[in-house]
């Protein structure tokens, strides 16, 4: 999978958090005090998810985004350095907090979140580094980030002739010129319905909606089941391999990483995606976000054709 010698490269824009994570019998209600159980803190957000995901997947990866001048802040910027991700471009924001998920797990599975973006909304698009984005092979995004850093961000890339990959989550109204710089639109089957206002139709039907809207080539993803593409007017289903599920967190940020890892060392999108279900199940297979992320050989050798 993917061409030998050649380390793709891939720059990323987008959010970087800490996910506080703390469990309990039963959510409280208003007014309520309840002894919990285990906490746990796991570095997140969806940008620095999906660079993790690319690098282990064998990008060069270089990330843009913005924390906290807090405790917060250096560990997330040294976790990202441990992956071997480029943060020049990480700027610090002073007086401002890292971005925080505060998440209570109950004993039912069940989860409620509450997100502080912090740094993440003092992100603008002077924070943009050009050279960094025309450096790279694809410009991957998400919308964890101020709408106008993402458009700001996609300009440039297209501008400087690269591929844009957008990863629509959380869904959100993509105005028009965001969309005609898209090249790849990423996508779950909720994200997907909000974003074509087609609820409840299978996703032949979402994909052709987004491609009148003018979206070049959408993936939706299906859990388990894989995922669903239209490029061209083609379409066609990948399947993902059969494993026992242990914990799905991260395992959307997996496929989105791999999928870029591969596009961007020329792989096709059948290839990529291929590649992406593959990640995607070894990730369900483990806890945690960015614990759960795989790496580029075992990744291959779950994608690799059955003979």
């Amino acid at each position: 999978m993917m061409t030998p010698g050649r380390q793709q490269r891939v720059c990323v824009v987008g959010s970087i958090n800490i996910d506080l994570v703390m469990c309990a019998p039963q959510f409280p209600v208003a007014g309520e005090t309840l002894l919990g159980g285990p906490f746990q803190r796991h570095p997140g957000g969806k940008g620095a998810n999906q660079a993790v995901a690319a690098a282990r997947c064998g990008a060069a990866v270089t990330m843009i985004g913005a924390v906290g001048d807090d405790d917060f802040g250096g560990f997330m910027r040294e976790t990202l350095g441990d992956e071997r991700i480029d943060i020049r471009n990480v700027a610090i924001i002073d007086g401002a907090h890292t971005g925080v998920a505060q998440i209570v797990v109950d004993d039912a599975g069940e989860n409620q979140i509450i997100v502080a973006p912090g740094a993440n909304y003092a992100l603008t698009p002077e924070n943009l580094c050009s050279d960094a984005i025309a450096a790279a092979d694809i410009l991957l995004m998400q919308l964890e980030i101020p709408m106008d850093v993402v458009i700001a961000a996609a300009a440039l890339a297209k501008s400087a002739n690269k591929r844009v990959i957008l990863n629509a989550a959380p869904a959100a109204v993509l105005p028009s010129e965001l969309i005609r710089n898209i090249d790849v639109l990423v996508v779950n089957e909720r994200e997907a319905a909000t974003i074509s206002r087609a609820e409840n139709a299978p996703p032949g039907d979402v994909a052709m909606r987004l491609e009148s809207m003018g979206v070049a080539t959408s993936v939706i993803t299906l859990g388990a089941a894989g995922a669903f593409a239209r490029h061209s007017g083609d379409a066609f289903a990948i399947e993902a391999p059969q494993v026992e599920s242990v914990d799905s967190v991260g395992a959307g940020d997996a496929f989105v990483g791999a999928m870029t890892a591969s596009l961007a060392g020329n792989e096709s999108l059948e290839t990529a995606l291929r590649f992406a279900c593959a990640a995607g199940a070894i990730a369900v297979t483990r806890n945690g976000a960015i614990p759960s992320l795989p790496h580029r050989e075992e990744v291959s050798r779950l994608a690799a054709p059955q003979s």
